[in-house]
């Protein structure tokens, strides 16, 4: 896009920091401001980005554009209806080598950190004096499951749509000698060998299984409201925006503990993958079919809290992460849009 270096110029502001407690991170997203633009070349990323008006239209065209002609509605059915297909192969194709542990989980989403015992006491504090029916985390869970994987787990994790495992094996390497317990899905089975077959996988700190998510009437291996953290990145993205997206979330919020949190990070509107899609990889408005077949959407921050607040959550974050990304050694820099948000079900309050 033109205007990248007249956007850096711009003063930006950081998001302020949030206070640690009990030594966990903040989640800053990101630090590093851009104040100088003869600096602009010297990191690959700068963060906290204000686009001008001029640049945001100019975006909003690209996209328009790329919009115009729209894949045959007589073949679009079929990025639906084989999307197991495009994404086994794409595991297949790629394996692990493609992918990165992400670096930045537990910075932007220290949620995932299990408790340490005396916030355990904390939690089980605070949750009997909102309501006396619903057990914390680290209490007994009553269920009309007889067992399940990870029942004597005191803080449960689900990450949807896990891929070949580059959250869950950081997870796993953190929660491994607490009371935490990780499930993961994906909906390509080839994803899920992948992570069974990972040295670092272990069955008595996870449970890898295979779930399409947009399938709502299938079991999970838990019994509802018995999960601490739902983890949901790169994934609704994936899903057709007529394909019950909001029924996926309003599903998911019903297996969340009362004071559960669901992450989330997406695509945003307007980010570079968006733009550089071309005329004819159009399925509807702001969703793409990449050339290997596999589908993305690039969500506002109103869709987001529209999704999760109709599920019944309320809202601790909903954040566009606007960045700066720079290749230093072609001298070129691109804008990037990513959506971070963090929704929480409440506590039930007593008559």
């Amino acid at each position: 896009m033109r205007g990248l270096l007249k956007l850096s110029v711009r003063a930006v502001s950081c998001v302020p920091r949030r206070p640690c407690s009990g030594g966990r991170p903040p989640a800053p997203l990101g630090a590093r401001v851009l104040t100088n633009p003869r600096d602009i070349f010297q990191h690959n990323m700068w963060d906290h980005v204000q686009w001008t008006e001029e640049e945001t239209e100019e975006a909003r065209q690209k996209a328009e554009q790329n919009s115009e002609e729209k894949i045959p509605v007589e073949e679009q059915s079929k990025y639906d209806r084989e999307a197991h297909k495009y994404w086994d192969r794409f595991y297949g194709m790629h394996q692990r080598k493609f992918f990165r542990n992400r670096t930045w989980l537990f910075t932007e989403f220290p949620e995932l950190l299990p408790p340490d015992e005396e916030q355990e006491q904390d939690l089980c504090s605070e949750s009997g004096s909102r309501e006396k029916q619903q057990p914390c985390g680290s209490c007994t869970l009553t269920s009309h499951m007889d067992t399940f994987p990870g029942q004597h787990a005191a803080f449960r994790i689900l990450e949807v749509g896990c891929g070949a495992g580059n959250s869950v094996f950081p997870i796993i390497n953190t929660i491994r000698s607490s009371k935490a317990f990780l499930y993961c899905c994906d909906f390509s089975s080839q994803a899920i060998e992948l992570i069974q077959e990972h040295p670092d996988y272990d069955p008595a700190v996870c449970h890898a299984f295979v779930r399409d998510i947009c399938d709502t009437t299938s079991p999970f291996p838990f019994p509802p409201e018995s999960l601490d953290i739902i983890l949901v990145v790169f994934v609704l993205s994936a899903i057709h925006p007529a394909r019950r997206a909001q029924d996926v979330v309003t599903s998911l919020a019903g297996f969340l503990k009362q004071g559960g949190i669901m992450l989330f990070r997406d695509y945003g509107r307007y980010d570079l993958a968006q733009l550089r899609f071309k005329k004819g990889q159009c399925l509807s408005e702001n969703f793409y079919t990449r050339q290997d077949g596999t589908c993305v959407y690039f969500f506002t921050k109103d869709e987001v809290h529209h999704l999760f607040s109709n599920a019944g959550l309320e809202e601790l974050q909903n954040l566009e992460d606007r960045r700066l990304q720079v290749n230093r050694g072609k001298k070129v820099v691109m804008h990037r849009v990513w959506m971070q948000s963090k929704y929480r079900k409440p506590y039930l309050i007593p008559d």
